[in-house]
This record gives structure tokens, C-alpha cells and sequence, in this order.
């Protein structure tokens, strides 16, 4: 460590490296010729890091390994740290706040709006791959739209991070039926609630979406263990 504790930038990938593999000296310029770091330089040019730009690094790499945000969004949300606003969301821990079980409804997220191109950039996903997955009915433009959003740039980033184990948009067509599956379960179980109380008829269908979430997630959990 240098002066007044500051790092260089191999010191920064080795400290952060093991949480996150993917990370390399490359990532880490393009990050700052985005604009979403800014490292001190030393006379000899060479970049410094304190103990704050560690930390924002540490926020950006959290969005996007576990919220796969494209940094569009996260500069948003560094831009409204650097005001001293809250980044909605964020939860103090190196990334946004996740949602917790309970009756509490579910806020929304922030929706974000993508073309065909910039979906390919944010989930680095492979063009041959995207198709496999639109022809799967996998991934597709919002309806009515050229666009992507959300929920479709996260199939991307998974579908890109499952194929270092062997799986491909095939295999995601199993997944893609138990969803459909799911989404019937709880259209015929809040439908005679949501009769019952109209004015919880928006939240009510994304809370209960989250609690299938987290059932399904524990009970995959227990039987890989098993």
C-alpha cells in the first residue's frame, strides 16, 4: 500500500479479484474511461486508488454481477451518491437493497429501454446466442415496441454466465415452462382475493410472484444439497 493508504491498480485486483473472477486491469480502465471511477494520478502517471474508489468500484461490480444493471443505470446511480442523494435502492452493501419477505408490496423498478444493439453490449451474450433465445420465445422486444427492458437483459446475462457450465437457451426452455406453470398458479390462487380487495389489485400479483420466488429458490437449495 502507498502513501496515505493509497493503492495501485494491481493491488485493487488482487484485493477484489476473488469476489469477483471476472475482473481484470482492462475492466477496471474501461471503467474509468467511462467515467464511473476516477483514481488519483501519481507524477509517474500511474493510478491510485483510495479506500473511497475502492468502494465505488466494489458498488459497481455488486450491480452488475447480482442485479446485471448496464452501466447506464449505474452511473445514474453514482451520480445521485455524489449528491448526497440515496441511490433507491442501495442498502449501504456495495449494491441495491434486495427485497424482503413479507407483507410489505413489492416497489417497483426503475425501467430501463434498450435496442437490439445495446442489449448485446450490456449482456455481452453472443448475437448466435440472443437469437437462440428469441426463437425460443425466450427474449423478445416489449410489446408494441423495438425494445428491451429489464427482465430481458437479465435472461441475457444469465443465459451468457450458464454457458461456462454446458447450458444454453435449450435448457432454458425447461425453465420457461415452469414459469408459465407458475404464473397460472397464481393467477387462479389471487384472483378471488384480488375480487375480495380491488384497491391491492396492482401490488398483490408482483408480492406473490416474490414469495414463489424465494419458495422456489429454498426448495432447489435443499435439494441440491440432498
Amino acid at each position: 500500500m502507498g502513501a496515505l493508504g493509497l493503492r495501485s491498480i494491481g493491488q485493487v485486483l488482487s484485493e477484489l479479484k476473488p469476489d469477483y473472477p471476472d475482473l481484470s486491469i482492462s475492466k477496471i480502465r474501461f471503467l474509468e474511461t467511462e467515467g464511473l471511477i476516477s483514481p488519483e494520478r501519481a507524477e509517474s502517471g500511474y493510478r491510485r486508488f483510495s479506500e473511497s474508489d475502492i468502494e465505488r468500484l466494489r458498488f459497481i461490480l455488486e450491480a452488475q454481477k447480482r442485479h446485471y444493471m448496464p452501466l447506464k443505470i449505474i452511473r445514474e446511480q453514482l451520480d445521485a451518491m455524489d449528491r448526497g442523494e440515496s441511490p433507491g435502492g442501495d442498502d449501504g452493501d456495495g449494491g441495491p437493497k434486495p427485497i424482503d419477505i413479507g407483507p410489505k408490496p413489492v416497489p417497483p423498478r426503475r425501467s430501463i429501454r434498450m435496442t437490439r444493439r445495446e442489449l448485446l453490449q450490456a449482456s455481452g451474450l453472443p448475437e448466435q446466442a440472443l437469437s437462440d433465445l428469441e426463437r425460443a420465445g425466450l427474449v423478445a422486444p416489449r410489446r408494441g415496441t423495438v425494445y428491451y427492458g429489464r427482465d430481458q437483459l437479465t435472461v441475457a446475462v444469465v443465459c451468457r454466465r450458464l454457458a461456462a457450465y454446458g447450458m444454453d437457451a435449450r435448457h432454458l426452455r425447461i425453465v420457461k415452462q415452469s414459469a408459465e406453470r407458475e404464473v397460472g398458479l397464481i393467477e387462479q390462487a389471487i384472483l378471488p382475493y384480488l375480487k375480495r380487495n380491488p384497491q391491492t389489485a396492482r401490488q398483490a400479483p408482483g408480492e406473490v410472484m416474490q414469495l414463489i420466488l424465494y419458495a422456489h429458490a429454498a426448495i432447489m437449495r435443499q435439494n441440491l444439497q440432498q
